[in-house]
């Protein structure tokens, strides 16, 4: 074995991979947690998402193809979708609790039950986007959420700039048309 041969074992096509995803979580500490919540993750879990999505990304460092940022951001947010899929289907088999209807007038004046409203009208909105096919949401998403110009989006997403506006003119139609549907009845 020569010296210009990789080690065995976990290091073995590591070569600054790890620094790399070191560095880029260091430069933009928040963004797997935004991409998260982009995904349609409730903002309580997308730490948990982020976290896992690191987590399995430094574990699997190795089946990174190229190391080149670009390419390490688009496999980055390929795990984050994937760490928030796992958590839908954990959260489907478990059943969330109903919330009690006599909710008692907070001290500061807010009723819970305007909070409830409330989380049931933002729970609605959350549901119409996830109801989006993916060709919509992640454009969307993306623009909305990361603020990304559709170049980038396009970029991401293998598509033309055009395409990328077209998806995310779609996505809006869409979820207005959810919205005039009955979504704003929800009060």
């Amino acid at each position: 074995m020569t010296s210009e041969q990789a080690p065995s074992g976990r290091d073995r096509r590591d070569d600054g991979r790890r620094a790399s995803l070191a560095a880029m979580i260091a430069a933009e500490p928040d963004r797997l947690r935004r991409r998260s919540i982009s995904l349609g993750v409730a903002p309580d879990d997308a730490e948990d998402v982020a976290q896992t999505a690191l987590l399995r990304a430094w574990r699997s460092i190795e089946q990174l193809h190229a190391p080149e940022p670009g390419q390490m951001c688009s496999w980055l947010d390929v795990i984050a979708r994937n760490a928030a899929a796992d958590l839908a289907r954990q959260r489907a088999r478990r059943p969330v609790a109903a919330l009690d209807a006599d909710l008692p007038d907070l001290a500061d004046g807010t009723s819970v039950a305007g909070d409830v409203e409330m989380r049931l009208i933002l729970d609605g909105a959350l549901d119409a986007i996830r109801g989006l096919p993916d060709s919509l949401r992640e454009p969307l998403l993306l623009s909305v959420v990361d603020e990304l110009p559709a170049p980038e989006i396009a970029e991401r997403l293998g598509i033309t700039p055009a395409a990328a506006r077209q998806r995310i003119s779609r996505a809006r139609k869409s979820l207005a048309e959810c919205r005039e549907s009955g979504m704003s009845d929800a009060g």
